[in-house]
């Protein structure tokens, strides 16, 4: 097996994409946090307005900001020139919510990573948002559920 990000003498390099054509691309990622019924009761008509401001809606910058940075963050990522993020968040049950991050793009490489890191930094910013109710919180999963264009197509559930 070889690795696209070592190079001949095993070191680590950034894959050229100058070869690949530009096709469009998206990539969605869930990750799914637990809250507790102590923080999921603070919330009305599905929004929580804390002394930082509201939840949701700042949680979402934070994981657009994060999809625009991730190149700064994750070494061997591609800055791109991202075409749309789209952050949904949703309260699942007295416990829970599921964070969805869509990212997509026309370019030579996808936005997988990009996707990720969105969904993270959102499920952070509620984690940091929601700090002062419980510190019970816990992010439980994030995973790459759809990518499209490219190579290969890969849908998970």
């Amino acid at each position: 097996m070889s690795f696209t990000h070592l190079n001949q003498k095993n070191e680590p390099k950034m894959v050229d994409v100058s070869g690949k054509n530009i096709t469009k691309r998206t990539a969605i990622a869930k990750a799914t946090m637990f809250l507790g019924k102590e923080v999921v009761a603070h919330f009305e008509n599905d929004e929580l307005t804390t002394k930082k401001g509201p939840v949701f809606q700042t949680a979402i910058i934070a994981g657009i900001q994060a999809v625009k940075k991730t190149s700064e963050i994750i070494p061997m990522c591609h800055p791109l020139l991202i075409n749309g993020v789209d952050i949904d968040i949703n309260i699942t049950d007295d416990e829970h919510v599921e964070v969805l991050c869509k990212v997509t793009i026309e370019g030579k490489t996808g936005v997988e990573m990009e996707a990720l890191t969105g969904a993270s930094a959102t499920c952070l910013t509620i984690y940091d948002m929601c700090k002062s109710i419980s510190q019970k919180m816990l992010i439980k999963e994030v995973k790459l559920v759809e990518k499209t264009g490219g190579k290969s197509d890969i849908k998970n559930q």
